[in-house]
């Protein structure tokens, strides 16, 4: 294997996601682990370039074309990613001498056989750190939509569909709340440990802890690069999960002995909370249309020393006649356009386009018909989505309720006064990053009347 440092594996990798369409939390993970040699320095390094390139693309992209010729569209391929590359570094990482940022680039725009464009990837970086201090950015009075887009980074259909549903200052703080990366959170596995012994178990392994913010279960850890090397978590003693997607749960409210359906489950987060919340006695079946997904349900499910979960290979979109009227509850956390998570996940920002939103709600319409006969009578249908996106949300609950025989249900029972409000006395809960400091998620609870 040629050692590469650390930028040039950074590049490689926002080629991957911007160039080939992978995905930056798998691409990341792939090569972090294939580079073996890395200090855990070097991959907060490459993490911090390669998302916050991500992130901040179309900002980058309009600072490139402010002092190139040509434009980034018309640009090889490999010398567009070296040099957004290292503009973010120039613009975002204070830290990050500019001259380094630019030598390396040089640097790796000969390795990659483009000498000839060493001069011109050179001359626009010295340019722009010359003149940073004196971009011209749209100016937000005379047009608001394109001074979000280019000051925040993000794409104008979205900003122009929160903006039918959001005044302008709270679609700006999204925005702005969306472009930071959030720590991360843990749920503490109540079958094998309390939070306490968690928490003493991960200082020992030298990473910090703080409570979290609604939940007895939940933690927030840094202070370490690779979760899957960590005692604690090999033990089964926690699991990766926002504390929003927490919360579904706790709306589901299973009891022991209960039978529970999760119709999309990979890779098992809330599942694997179910079997928790239920003290690992009843019976949960957890399907997913993809089989490789469902051996990542399975295996949380092992190391967690939960047993009570089946999983089955099927599309929620079908009907399966055997289990008609056979659940006690059922939790559809439908496919969606996922509008909350670009903070943790910022290519889904440039990967999803307006028309998308349109085939989803068919899908997502489909599996609340499909998984509601599935409920005995008085059984009770939890919906969610990562999204902040209300036709995929409140107006697929209205559209349900009216078609359907259901009704919503208070969640005020069911979660922290801190979050209650007139909506969750309805019985839905649409959570922002902004606001709560969790992932934009929305959650309802229904029952079968």
């Amino acid at each position: 294997m040629e050692k590469l440092k650390p930028r040039e594996i950074a590049v490689n990798i926002i080629s991957e996601i911007n160039e080939e369409g992978a995905y930056s939390n798998i691409s990341l993970k792939d090569n972090l682990s294939y580079y073996g040699y890395l200090t855990d320095l070097d991959k907060a390094f490459i993490t911090n370039i390669v998302n916050g390139t991500v992130r901040y693309l179309l900002t980058i992209d309009y600072v490139i074309n402010s002092f190139s010729k040509i434009k980034t569209k018309k640009m090889k391929a490999i010398i567009r990613s070296i040099l957004r590359a290292s503009v973010y570094q120039i613009l975002f990482m204070d830290k990050v001498p500019p001259s380094a940022a630019c030598n390396e680039a040089v640097e790796i725009t000969k390795k990659k056989g483009l000498s000839g464009l060493s001069a011109f990837v050179n001359g626009v970086l010295r340019n722009i750190v010359r003149h940073k201090d004196m971009i011209s950015y749209p100016d937000p009075k005379k047009d608001f939509l394109n001074y979000l887009s280019v000051r925040y980074s993000f794409p104008q259909w979205i900003l122009d569909y929160w903006l039918q549903y959001y005044e302008a200052d709270f679609v700006e703080e999204l925005c702005q709340a969306s472009n930071i990366n959030p720590p991360i959170s843990i749920r503490c596995n109540l079958l094998k440990n309390d939070i306490s012994s968690l928490a003493k178990s991960l200082l020992k392994e030298g990473v910090q802890v703080s409570q979290g913010l609604y939940l007895k279960e939940a933690l927030y850890i840094s202070k370490t690069s690779s979760l899957g090397d960590l005692e604690s978590f090999n033990k089964g003693l926690f699991q990766v999960q926002d504390e929003s997607s927490m919360l579904v749960g706790h709306i589901l409210a299973p009891e022991k002995g209960e039978r529970i359906l999760d119709v999309c489950s990979a890779p098992g987060g809330k599942a694997t909370h179910l079997g928790e919340l239920m003290h690992n006695e009843g019976y949960i079946l957890a399907r997913d249309i993809h089989e490789k997904k469902l051996n990542l349900v399975a295996d949380t499910a092992k190391r967690l020393g939960i047993c009570i979960i089946e999983t089955e290979e099927k599309d929620a979109t079908e009907l399966d006649e055997k289990l008609v009227n056979t659940m006690d509850k059922v939790l559809v956390d439908a496919p969606c356009s996922g509008l909350g998570i670009i903070r943790k996940k910022p290519d889904i920002k440039w990967k999803k386009e307006n028309r998308d939103l349109e085939s989803l709600i068919n899908i997502q319409r489909k599996i609340l018909e499909i998984s509601s006969q599935y409920l005995k009578r008085n059984g009770v249908l939890v919906y969610s989505t990562c999204t902040i996106s209300e036709k995929e949300n409140l107006e697929n609950i209205k559209w349900f309720i009216k078609n359907f025989d259901f009704e919503l249900e208070d969640l005020n029972p069911y979660i922290p006064e801190s979050i209650q409000n007139h909506d969750t006395k309805k019985g839905y809960i649409q959570l922002y990053p902004h606001i709560h400091n969790t992932d934009g998620f929305f959650i309802a609870r229904l029952r079968k009347k």
